[in-house]
């Protein structure tokens, strides 16, 4: 990780006890809301990720897709929806991950990556890691080679970071 960007935590708001007890959710809403945040955190992820050549972003469901389409366009890259269980109308893999409070799954298109592309995958936050591990084997799975992994956010004493050993992970700021 570069330089923390603590500009962010000023727009990031803490929910406490969400989605459930003991769980603090850090909810982007207001970052997102205000145009000169989102484009600073969308440049700073640019800027994180300038020195790779990348053929794809991939975003996942939902908040990641907010960060990744305008980054995969200034990184005049495609943009590759990862989605929750149903929402892709065409042959789909499939990942099921754990995540902090439960089990989840994830489906891409089966056509959405090509073997060899160099592929980012963005995320809002990186907490255990779960969500953009099992992206990662998704994308793996069709042949992608992945360059990094870039959030917003990070949640050190989750120790997601770990799951990642030996390959570029960036957040822009950590709690």
């Amino acid at each position: 990780m570069a330089a923390d960007a603590v500009w962010i935590r000023d727009h990031v708001r803490a929910i406490a006890d969400y989605p459930e007890q003991g769980v603090t959710f850090r909810d982007i809403t207001p970052l997102l809301g205000d145009a000169a945040a989102f484009g600073r955190a969308v440049d700073d992820l640019v800027t994180r990720f300038h020195d790779v050549e990348v053929d794809r972003v991939v975003g996942v469901e939902s908040r990641g897709f907010i960060l990744a389409a305008p980054v995969a366009y200034r990184l005049r890259a495609g943009f590759v929806p990862v989605r929750k269980p149903g929402k892709l109308p065409w042959a789909v893999a499939r990942e099921e991950y754990d995540l902090e409070y439960g089990r989840d799954k994830l489906e891409i298109h089966r056509d959405a990556i090509h073997p060899g592309e160099n592929i980012l995958i963005v995320d809002d936050v990186l907490a255990t890691g779960g969500t953009a591990s099992a992206t990662g084997r998704l994308v793996e799975t069709l042949g992608g080679n992945i360059v990094g992994y870039g959030f917003m956010l990070e949640l050190s004493e989750l120790g997601g970071r770990a799951k990642f050993d030996g390959q570029r992970v960036e957040s822009l700021t950590a709690y």
